[in-house]
């Protein structure tokens, strides 16, 4: 724990221009999270070209305090439509919106925002502890750690997705064989090019990555039938958590906050995930499970608790090992990449200032998110009624704008297009885009790593199961395809008469 460096981070946060990109970013997010159909994915997404230019510690800063607000900003649209306005926020409708229809629309707001506060913090805690000692036992990886470690994190991306195992596989092959276009990295020749000079490049982050979340969610809204939802008046002041509140739900918070951290840290599980659990296990061990799902304040605490918490959680992956822990950490890993730092164990070294900024800023957005949303929830939460006709088209502006910047040509303008219309078609199979995502970040890097250690081998695949590491995590990447197929069987053979 390097306390310096963190306090100098900090205090350079609070330089005036760094800390007007924090409330900017946390300002923004908290919006773009209340309005359904918009993420946080797509925010920063979108925010990407914008961060050319900018110094790394700036990005990181804008882009980090975005992550942080959109994941709180849902529930407001949970709560108030019953509409979660990220995935993340799923768990939080089964009793937000029941609570805010008994007349208590403030009391469950307040308790949301009060849970995120706490879950963010104590998330923190655990990314300011553990992170550092982590990258220094990364840095003792070889090619073949790297390579069974990414095997592994690509395989738990797709055995928890949504839907069925066989279809996060179809999403995590496709992404990978979607990064394959280009130059090959051994021999200097173009691959899967079909003579076409213009993939020699490959096909770049930015516009996949906006057409793959932002095009694909616009689509989805215009072909949508669904119109204004009916407002919901807040009549309750009562924002704040009393002493009395917290000292009742403390033991909840502490419990949902630490799962949510946990799954965080697992490559690839996300919010979704962590809430799902936090809710299961409180709604376990509480004395009144019968009112969850009817407006149970314990229920509501649990998911945001636990939803917040994932983003101090997925960030130590990404910055001790350069493994993304979301699916916006696989963004954000796009946008290190554009300011040409590579994440990974070494970032400490190479980079400090930027990781620090990194973790200071997930410490003070939470604060900022904190307060916003306190203060203006009530005004934040008439913005999740604005017509589609006047959102959708300023979402698409700023699409083909952020993909033409990249190289200023149409080609990666089409490429947003053709990846947009291709992330529509995916959900509507019931494919998730997450793996889909995470496969063409991390597929590059995993062929990387593999044929660097094949070449300090002489082509000799034994170090995979002759190591300790890659035995393991082979081992668990084994374990992870053949655990789905198990339990489902065993759930067939009992249902079976």
């Amino acid at each position: 724990m390097d306390f310096p460096a963190l306090g100098g981070a900090i205090l350079d946060i609070f330089a005036p221009w760094p800390f007007f990109l924090l409330l900017l970013g946390t300002g923004l997010g908290i919006v773009v999270g209340a309005i359904p159909g918009l993420t946080g994915a797509m925010l920063i997404a979108l925010t990407l070209p914008l961060t050319f230019y900018m110094p790394p510690f700036e990005a990181v800063v804008l882009l980090i305090a975005m992550y942080v607000g959109s994941i709180s900003g849902g529930l407001i649209t949970a709560t108030l439509m019953r509409m979660p306005g990220t995935p993340s926020n799923v768990m939080t409708t089964l009793d937000g919106y029941p609570l805010a229809r008994a007349g208590q629309p403030g009391r469950a707001l307040g308790l949301g925002i009060t849970a995120s506060f706490f879950g963010g913090l104590i998330a923190w805690t655990v990314l300011f502890t553990v992170t550092q000692p982590l990258s220094i036992l990364a840095t003792r990886f070889g090619p073949f750690e790297y390579f069974t470690l990414i095997l592994m994190a690509m395989v738990l991306i797709a055995s928890v997705s949504e839907g069925s195992l066989l279809k996060g596989l179809i999403a995590g092959f496709l992404g990978m064989l979607v990064s394959m276009p280009g130059v090959d990295p051994a021999t200097g020749m173009p691959r899967l090019t079909f003579d076409w000079y213009k993939l020699n490049g490959g096909l770049q982050l930015l516009p996949v990555l906006i057409g793959t979340f932002a095009v694909s969610q616009v689509i989805k809204e215009c072909v949508s039938r669904e119109g204004v939802p009916e407002r919901v008046e807040m009549k309750s002041s009562q924002i704040l958590m009393s002493l009395r509140d917290l000292k009742r739900y403390a033991g909840n918070i502490l419990r949902s906050s630490f799962i949510g951290t946990f799954v965080g840290i697992l490559p690839g599980i996300g919010a979704s995930i962590g809430s799902v659990i936090a809710y299961s296990v409180t709604r376990n061990v509480s004395n009144e499970p019968e009112k969850f799902g009817k407006g149970s304040e314990e229920g509501i605490v649990a998911s945001e608790a636990a939803n917040n918490a994932t983003v101090g959680g997925a960030l130590i992956p990404l910055i001790a090992m350069g493994i993304p822990g979301s699916v916006i950490d696989a963004v954000l890993i796009g946008a290190l990449m554009i300011q040409s730092i590579q994440p990974g164990p070494t970032l400490f070294l190479t980079n400090a200032d930027v990781v620090w900024g990194m973790i200071a800023t997930c410490l003070l957005a939470t604060f900022v998110m904190w307060g916003m949303m306190s203060v203006s929830v009530r005004w934040i939460a008439g913005l999740v009624y604005l017509p589609k006709s006047y959102v959708l088209p300023v979402v698409m502006m700023f699409c083909v704008i952020g993909s033409f910047a990249l190289h200023n040509t149409a080609f990666d303008v089409w490429v947003m297009l053709i990846f947009g219309v291709l992330g529509f078609l995916l959900e509507k199979a019931g494919i998730p885009l997450g793996p889909f995502v995470i496969g063409f970040v991390l597929a590059p890097l995993g062929e990387e790593k593999l044929r660097s250690g094949l070449m300090m081998t002489n082509g000799d695949f034994s170090p995979i199961v002759t190591r300790p590491l890659p035995l393991i995590f082979t081992l668990l990447a084994v374990l992870l395809l053949v655990w789905p197929l198990v339990s489902e069987r065993r759930r067939r053979r009992k249902a079976a008469p």
